[in-house]
């Protein structure tokens, strides 16, 4: 079942005013209501692109952030740039 892009649109605003709402309110360095509402972002988003292209073949200009991803990216630049140095 396809959601509407409309609706997850809505649902990806909501999910940023709330995160920004927790952002400005934060209750110390690790407030996990912050944590929280981050991931809901990063859900709500996940939803509209599916939900877009779905329905209009079309997705964003925009990327999630994979903390788990970026750091095997360094570690493949960190080789390449090793095996560069021993080539040249």
């Amino acid at each position: 079942m396809n959601i509407d892009p409309r609706i997850a649109l809505s649902a990806l605003t909501n999910a940023l005013e709330e995160h920004l709402s927790t952002a400005v309110n934060r209750r110390g360095e690790d407030d996990p209501a912050v944590e929280t509402t981050f991931y809901r972002v990063a859900d709500a988003f996940e939803a509209y692109e599916d939900a877009l292209f779905a329905a209009t073949g079309e997705v964003t200009p925009l990327d999630l952030y994979d903390e788990e991803s970026d750091d095997v990216d360094e570690l493949d630049e960190d080789d390449d740039l090793d095996d560069d140095l021993e080539d040249g």
